[in-house]
């Protein structure tokens, strides 16, 4: 196995068990690693500290353990992933009646960097976003079947989108395995009970942004008799539990006509089509300027929930200047009374960044507002505590005066 060198003081950050190694913390390499392979750490003074996935960029290692005696093997993957498992079912999603959709591995947050593992019903969703983990997804789909059994239908790896594109590894999005069982890509799932298409061979992500699972439930809360405006819609979650919440009206605006109907279908899952087309318009159209020019006081709760605006910290001030002409856009013309909730994506945008950004939208939009809420994502994506960048989910629920 090849081993890196650590310089002299850069073993700091690891032994608070941060998985992340940095090219600059390398001295030397003995061996030539190729991306992806595991290799060794060691300090400066030669001893152990860490073994994990080799990359090339900024981030040279990906820690996958901090103990000599685990070797990185088929039964590691297992272990981890039944890890994983059982955490979610301390959260009672695997055996939920009302949510068969849910976040098995998150990365850093459990233990496997690099990986994301969504389920859908008896699919599992593999996604890569380390070469490491693209070479073991094999091993990674016989750990799931392991731990799941015959609950299990199929894995499906949809990394082609995901792995370093300076790679050149060529990744492909299929299926890993398949059983005669395996539902059809555009089978519906549950998720508080409401029914959605998540479609995981075309769509966005692994198919369904899972993550804003509690915060949808949030708006079916404050939806009844309000005129609701969901940008940014995509699959029409926001929409789905707003209309079941007794929302007086719904709007969904997306750039995308494909996510547009993709919302409305969802939709007519969910309400009897009379019902849908009475309250509910798609609308196909730039949310920013939708926003901009939609009619003052025609909506008394808004949902901002745009793509993340920085994916690293070099565009991170535009990215910031972004959320604040967007949040201004609506808060100056929203109604007394009215509801916000908002949400930065970017891992790259800290908490105390994005509240920052929209206290100067509430300045420009001359608003005085309040903070009701402040959201994050579920537990089904939960934050290592030694790496803190795996927190990017953030929200704010806001009341206009």
């Amino acid at each position: 196995m090849v081993t890196l060198t650590l310089r002299r003081g850069k073993e700091e950050s690891l032994l608070r068990r941060h998985p992340w190694i940095f090219s600059g913390a390398i001295h030397s390499t003995d061996g030539t690693p190729e991306e992806g392979d595991v290799v060794e750490v060691r300090t400066a003074s030669g001893d152990f500290i860490a073994r994990g996935h080799c990359g090339i960029g900024s981030i040279a290692v990906r820690v996958l353990t901090f103990d000599e005696g685990e070797p990185i093997d088929s039964a590691f993957w297992e272990r981890r992933i039944a890890e994983a498992y059982r955490v979610r079912e301390a959260l009672g999603l695997t055996a939920s009646a009302q949510t068969t959709c849910y976040r098995l591995v998150h990365g850093e947050g459990d233990g496997l960097p690099g990986l994301v593992v969504d389920i859908y019903g008896s699919m599992a969703v593999t996604q890569a976003h380390s070469v490491g983990m693209y070479l073991v997804r094999d091993e990674i789909a016989a750990a799931l079947r392991k731990v799941y059994g015959d609950r299990l239908t199929a894995v499906y790896d949809k990394s082609a989108g995901t792995v370093p594109p300076k790679s050149g590894i060529g990744a492909v999005d299929g299926y890993l395995w398949r059983s005669d069982a395996a539902v059809p890509a555009e089978d519906a799932v549950l998720e508080g009970g409401n029914r959605f298409r998540a479609n995981w061979e075309d769509g966005q992500k692994t198919g369904f942004f899972i993550d804003q699972r509690e915060n949808r439930a949030l708006v079916a809360r404050y939806a009844r008799g309000r005129r609701v405006l969901n940008t940014f819609c995509y699959t029409g979650g926001f929409s789905v539990y707003a209309m079941r919440g007794g929302a007086a009206a719904v709007d969904s605006v997306d750039s995308s006509a494909r996510a547009v109907a993709l919302a409305a279908d969802n939709m007519e899952l969910n309400l009897p089509a009379s019902a849908a087309d009475f309250r509910h318009r798609e609308i196909v159209s730039d949310a920013l300027e939708f926003v901009r020019n939609m009619p003052q006081d025609a909506y008394d709760l808004v949902i901002l929930d745009p793509p993340a605006f920085a994916k690293h910290h070099k565009v991170l001030g535009n990215a910031l200047q972004g959320y604040k002409r967007l949040n201004a856009a609506a808060l100056s013309r929203m109604p007394a009374g009215g509801i916000l909730f908002t949400f930065s994506c970017s891992q790259a945008v800290s908490r105390e960044q994005f509240r920052t950004a929209l206290f100067s939208a509430a300045a420009v939009a001359g608003r005085r507002v309040r903070i009701l809420h402040q959201l994050t994502q579920p537990a089904d994506h939960p934050v290592n505590i030694y790496h803190p960048e795996g927190e990017y989910l953030k929200g704010l629920v806001l009341y206009v005066e």
